[in-house]
């Protein structure tokens, strides 16, 4: 149930994050553009119907209006995950966002929720992201947050992940599509994903 998604522009974008001196707005614009070309490989399978409204085109040929059966939400696992969203909000504008708060427990290093918030959707399609999968904990309770309050349909996108990461998803999750823009070597002894993007959380917002 994993996905790499390969693409020139992926490569070109990630290649602008990898580097330690790029500044929080490009870093932020870069993620931004990964996160909608990913969309086209996450969503694809999606059905559409025709609804009842029409419209006229130039030529003056009147059509059905296409719209998603799927109602999606989009859930950030705070706080580095807000940094895919308005990439993945450009694609699907319809879209609702909830959010999930995590954090580790300095003891046991299992993380806590410690927020839990998503719209109130019929059967939605839930699409949990965070920048980075690396030991898989955070995806694995975020996962599993949505399970417990009734989300049946999941998916999870990252940008860059390790294969510690993936295998602890699927194990926990099997029926839990993964998909990521690369698939990096590991993790150092300080869990940072090598090569991967530093920490994602304060390049997006500037915190150091």
């Amino acid at each position: 149930m994993l996905t790499v998604i390969k693409h020139p522009l992926i490569d070109v974008k990630l290649s602008i994050m990898r580097d330690e001196k790029t500044h929080s707005k490009e870093f932020r614009e870069s993620i931004n553009e990964i996160a909608s070309f990913m969309c086209f490989e996450v969503f694809k399978d999606l059905k559409t119907h025709e609804a009842a409204e029409t419209y006229r085109t130039p030529t003056g040929y009147t059509l059905h209006r296409v719209k998603l059966d799927d109602k999606i939400i989009i859930v950030p696992i705070l706080r580095a995950g807000i940094g895919l969203c308005d990439g993945i909000k450009n694609m699907i504008p319809t879209a609702r966002i909830g959010h999930i708060g995590m954090y580790r427990n300095e003891e046991t290093l299992e993380p806590v929720e410690y927020y839990f918030k998503l719209p109130e959707v019929k059967n939605p399609l839930v699409l949990i992201v965070d920048p980075m999968l690396a030991t898989g904990g955070s995806a694995v309770a975020a996962i599993t947050a949505c399970k417990k309050r009734g989300y049946t349909n999941i998916r999870l996108m990252c940008l860059v992940g390790v294969p510690q990461g993936v295998e602890a998803v699927e194990k926990a999750h099997p029926d839990v599509h993964i998909y990521l823009a690369s698939l990096d070597e590991k993790l150092n002894e300080k869990g940072y994903i090598i090569p991967g993007l530093g920490d994602a959380g304060d390049r997006i917002f500037g915190t150091k």
